[in-house]
């Protein structure tokens, strides 16, 4: 009996061992059937940004079309991650518009992004953001597998088909390494057995800071955290620290029949703070203040009008709208010039673009001269939004020619600072330049006759063309010859005559005249600065041109000059002056020195004030009571009557201020504009 017991537990035996042995087998010859899945590329369009992305390194493949400028980039060669992926990888030369694939690899945030036009694609500014990426040749790493399917940051991607039930998880995978994404059905689907070993995939840490820690979450909130649903028991919160793996063991909340969600999901009140549109505060580099002046007259039609409220959108869209960046208003013309919006009206470019299109056409002549006039005398003000240290900018379209004279309103306008572009679309023929009220009156419109402020476009269809140089040149600042006017482009020095003839009273009565010019002026480090010299035999540097550089400070540094008393060197102080204070005078400034003196000097003049006009340096010379006229007129530039006054009075000398500052500028004006 027991030896039959034992032959029979032997046969069993030996048949789990054959069975066991044929499975390994079969399990085998499975394996060996089993074909690694062929990767596939994922397309994305050209809308998507890269922050909506949680994968830290994919390879996408962008269709055409993404050169687009609606499709915003922020940076140059590292990109904020808030643009737009195809288009970065535009601007950054390695796809052109037709698309193609390409890596992409997020990096930390950076402390700001500087835009920049390239192959295409006009790229704004950024003050700071908390992600950033960059765009290279669709090569992949040896040893990395990267994602066939996207993972965002939202519950679906902008691709994802209505009714799919099945998204992948995938963990990022490092250098050496294969991470298989594991769908939401796979994971049903397993054992239990593997359930307890499988472990979460790792989200990337999206979030606005890198030491950013798990906030806690009210008793009773529902917790999205590491994509497990949770309902936090009253008394107790469980939170996981992000960017830790979590096995499904570890988890003792999550029960059987929980939902599972993607594990890139965040919730909508964090979306809130970390997808939230970026304020620019502009481009520090074209920092102007820009009036377009278009054209609204009858003549221009509703499709050329169109055309033209498109320019402005692209230039909206293209300049990096903000306060400390260019602002931009517009004024359309008619009969009659009316502002659509100042320069305070909008901050940032889509709201600018936004108000361009809502612009609608108002008819009548086109009174181009009104429109100017009205631009100098009201648009750039401060009350519009005119900021003073940024230039002033005026652009002018016009179809075909004016109905009104330009010349004296934009001879009223360059005196104002205003740089005057002219723009003329579809200029005059042959046959219709009859019909042209000013000749010419382009060249009679610009700040300058050299083509810098000037765009001849034969075609309105042409007219996008030049936006791209109009822009360069209206954000070159430093070509800007008209913001500089009779006012705002001089170093002053004041030459005092501190001699004891004067007398005490009558000095502070001088101090007085000083002031009041000094008040004219629009006074900076950049602007007219203003320096003195007092001198009797002697000579003293009261102030120098870099001492000051704000109108109360001058203001006051001249209410401090003390009276000094003594004879009248009038030829030593140009002298002096000449070699303390104008040596130090900047390149680019208007030298102008104004002498003050009562009474004929003891010393020679001539030599000193011919020095002075051969470097130079405009010298107007004030004489009252005893000066002596004759050598007033030496001293002065040529046409001595326009650069030398007499009074009879020291009370009497407030009285020449209007016409000394009407001479200054009007000799400022009479230089030529090529």
């Amino acid at each position: 009996m027991g030896i039959v017991v034992l032959t029979m537990k032997a046969s069993v035996i030996e048949m789990f061992l054959v069975l066991l042995v044929t499975g390994i087998h079969s399990n085998k010859e499975m394996t060996k059937k089993i074909k690694r899945p062929k990767f596939t590329v994922p397309q994305i369009n050209c809308d998507v940004k890269a922050g909506k992305i949680i994968n830290p390194e994919f390879i996408v493949k962008c269709p055409a079309g993404c050169q687009d400028p609606k499709y915003y980039v922020y940076g140059t060669g590292v990109y904020a991650s808030y643009s737009s992926v195809c288009g970065a990888a535009v601007h950054s030369g390695v796809l052109d518009n037709s698309g193609g694939k390409i890596l992409v690899r997020k990096v930390a945030g950076q402390s700001g992004y500087k835009g920049s036009f390239s192959n295409g694609v006009q790229s704004l500014s950024l003050p700071r953001w908390r992600e950033s990426f960059i765009v290279s040749e669709s090569k992949p790493q040896k040893g990395v597998t990267y994602p066939s399917t996207l993972t965002y940051s939202s519950s679906k991607s902008p691709d994802a088909k209505a009714g799919e039930t099945t998204k992948a998880y995938p963990r990022p995978s490092a250098p050496g390494t294969t991470a298989q994404p594991v769908t939401l059905m796979q994971v049903l689907a397993m054992p239990a057995a593997e359930v307890n070993h499988a472990t979460l995939p790792k989200p990337f840490p999206f979030v606005a800071s890198a030491t950013s820690s798990p906030r806690p979450q009210p008793l009773g909130h529902r917790s999205w955290e590491m994509g497990i649903q949770k309902q936090d028991s009253p008394g107790a919160a469980f939170q996981e620290p992000m960017g830790t793996d979590v096995s499904f063991g570890e988890m003792d909340l999550w029960k059987p029949g929980s939902v599972l969600l993607d594990a890139g999901f965040i919730p909508k009140e964090e979306l809130s703070t970390q997808s939230s549109e970026p304020v620019s505060q502009g481009d520090p580099n074209c920092k102007v203040d820009l009036s377009f002046l278009i054209d609204g007259s009858s003549g221009i039609g509703k499709r050329r009008f169109q055309i033209q409220k498109q320019f402005l959108a692209d230039i909206a869209q293209t300049l990096d709208i903000g306060p400390a960046g260019p602002l931009m208003g517009v004024v359309q013309y008619g009969d009659n010039p009316a502002t659509q919006f100042n320069l305070k009206t909008h901050m940032n470019s889509q709201d600018l673009k936004t108000a361009i299109e809502k612009i609608t056409q108002r008819g009548g002549l086109s009174n181009v001269g009104r429109a100017i006039s009205f631009v100098t005398k009201t648009f750039f003000s401060k009350a519009n939004g005119n900021r003073g240290g940024a230039p002033n900018v005026a652009v002018v379209l016009v179809d075909g020619w004016p109905t009104d004279k330009v010349e004296e309103a934009s001879r009223l306008a360059r005196e104002s600072g205003i740089n005057i572009f002219f723009i003329t679309v579809e200029a005059a023929a042959e046959n219709e330049k009859q019909h042209v009220m000013e000749p010419s009156f382009a060249n009679k419109a610009v700040c300058r006759t050299n083509g810098f402020y000037s765009f001849n476009v034969p075609s309105w269809l042409g007219l996008s063309k030049t936006m791209q140089p109009l822009m360069k040149r209206v954000c070159d600042t430093d070509r800007l010859a008209c913001s500089k006017t009779c006012l705002n482009s001089a170093d002053i020095g004041f030459v005092i005559d501190g001699s004891s003839s004067v007398g005490t009273g009558n000095f502070r009565t001088v101090l007085q005249f000083v002031a009041n010019l000094s008040k004219e002026f629009e006074i900076s480090d950049t602007d007219t600065r203003i320096g003195a010299v007092q001198y009797t035999y002697e000579q003293r540097l009261e102030f120098g041109f870099d001492k000051y550089s704000t109108k109360p400070d001058i203001l006051n540094a001249i209410k401090r000059v003390g009276y000094w008393s003594g004879g009248t060197s009038t030829g030593a102080a140009i002298h002096y002056a000449l070699e303390q204070l104008f040596k130090k005078s900047k390149p680019n400034k208007r030298k102008l020195m104004i002498l003050i003196t009562d009474g004929r000097s003891y010393d020679d003049v001539r030599i000193p004030a011919m020095a002075a006009h051969q470097k130079g340096v405009i010298t107007y010379a004030i004489g009252v009571a005893w000066a002596a006229q004759d050598e007033l007129e030496i001293i002065a530039t040529h046409p001595a009557r326009d650069h030398s006054f007499f009074v009879d009075e020291f009370d009497n000398l407030y009285k020449s201020v209007p016409r000394i500052i009407q001479n200054i500028c009007t000799e400022f004006n009479a230089q030529p504009r090529n």
